[in-house]
């Protein structure tokens, strides 16, 4: 079995926590942003509808910043108040909305729990975070405790990547934060640090804290309300305390949570060497042909072609210009070569690769893909027809274009 954490990595005073706790939960009182969802939640007498809010916020919030799901929170809110609304809304719709949020198959996700709370459990939202993770699809543990804690004041942690970077530094774990030995002693602490009394409010805090204040560059120490409980801020003003072994110390054992010993302190980087992460494997490169088909509308206003992508994988059922995945180090002639005999599918007639106009190249960088669209046009002077038996088509404006759920990619396009 491995060794248990020495007790610099453990929250075990009583006294300890009980002051972390009121120092946290006074600065978040004082200095919270004000945000919608933590209005709805604070406000909102139906616990129902109280679940929902929070739930629809942390979805959102996964993997995206606070200031751009914003305002596709207030969207989204304003179009589906309820459960009930959402599970009765199409996922086009949903798609359309969530357009350009990134990460698309969250809002498939939700509709799909929705629907799932209304058919299966009479509309009523589980009140634990046990039975948030194990009913609803795509609920995870942090979102589940959450939820759990925020709308119906369950003592329950939660641990988010604001929260492993707050809880690194407080306690100087510098072995890789994503491992599973980590990840399960951070969500101990958690569950030991949360306040009973106000699990919401503490949880919201400890997050607060790690985007405001404990942020992964240039910390503003000096600010935090609990640095005088985080042994990475000693390490960094005192050096080596006598009254606590240094970190390096504890690493000649067997501790799971220390820094490798071939990772030993920077002082130069401070409370910055926590926490610690593996290395992000390198994006894989991708290149698309793209051809913006172009026609003149009933109206004189330019109309074109989008394709809707798959229902599964990447940007699922989205709407896109006719793309074809191209393979590397292609010569642009036959790069044209391959597009023209992807279109002819599409227009039902021969299409000459010299008739394609090179526009330029567009990058997009998502989250595992480094992605390189080339952008050819086409001017239809007569009418074809869209073969029924391919992937959905339809002719749209250019308003239309961007009220449809299509992806920043696309729309960079």
């Amino acid at each position: 079995a491995p060794a248990p954490p020495p007790a610099r990595h453990l929250f075990s005073d009583p006294a300890e926590v009980e002051a972390l706790r009121g120092n946290l939960l006074a600065w978040y009182d004082r200095c919270k942003r004000d945000l919608p969802w933590r209005a709805l939640a604070a406000t909102e007498p139906d616990a129902n509808r109280r679940g929902y809010a929070v739930w629809v916020s942390e979805i959102m919030l996964q993997q995206t910043q606070v200031a751009t799901v914003i305002d596709y929170y207030n969207r989204w809110m304003q179009k589906w108040p309820t459960l009930q609304a959402l599970a009765q809304a199409s996922l086009e719709e949903v798609n359309e909305l969530w357009a350009g949020l990134g990460y698309y198959s969250r809002g498939k996700r939700l509709q799909q729990a929705a629907r799932k709370v209304v058919s299966e459990l009479a509309g009523r939202m589980p009140r634990t975070a046990e039975d948030l993770q194990k009913l609803l699809p795509g609920v995870g543990r942090y979102t589940a405790g959450a939820i759990a804690s925020i709308s119906y004041g369950q003592a329950t942690g939660v641990v988010d990547g604001n929260v492993i970077r707050v809880l690194c530094r407080l306690r100087c774990i510098g072995a890789n934060s994503s491992s599973p030995a980590v990840i399960d002693h951070l969500w101990d602490m958690a569950n030991v640090l949360v306040d009973s009394s106000r699990p919401g409010d503490f949880n919201q805090a400890l997050m607060e804290l790690g985007a405001t204040v404990c942020v992964p560059k240039a910390p503003l120490c000096g600010e935090c309300p609990v640095k005088q409980h985080c042994q990475a801020w000693r390490r960094k003003l005192f050096g080596k305390p006598l009254p606590v072994p240094d970190v390096e110390d504890c690493g000649v054992g067997d501790c799971p949570l220390c820094p490798p010993a071939t990772e030993p302190w920077d002082s130069s980087l401070g409370v910055t060497n926590f926490p610690r992460k593996a290395a992000k494997k390198p994006p894989r490169v991708m290149r698309t042909a793209t051809c913006v088909l172009e026609r003149r509308g009933c109206h004189g206003a330019p109309e074109y072609l989008i394709v809707q992508r798959p229902n599964s994988g990447l940007l699922a059922g989205l709407w896109e210009f006719p793309s074809l995945p191209l393979a590397q180090d292609l010569q642009e002639e036959t790069e044209r070569k391959e597009l023209a005999d992807h279109l002819q599918a599409w227009m039902g007639q021969p299409v000459a690769a010299k008739s394609l106009q090179f526009i330029g190249e567009v990058i997009h960088i998502f989250s595992h893909i480094h992605q390189t669209y080339v952008v050819y046009s086409l001017h239809l002077d007569g009418d074809m027809t869209l073969d029924p038996a391919l992937s959905p088509s339809r002719w749209v404006t250019e308003d239309e274009f961007h009220a449809s759920a299509v992806s920043t990619a696309m729309k960079k396009v």
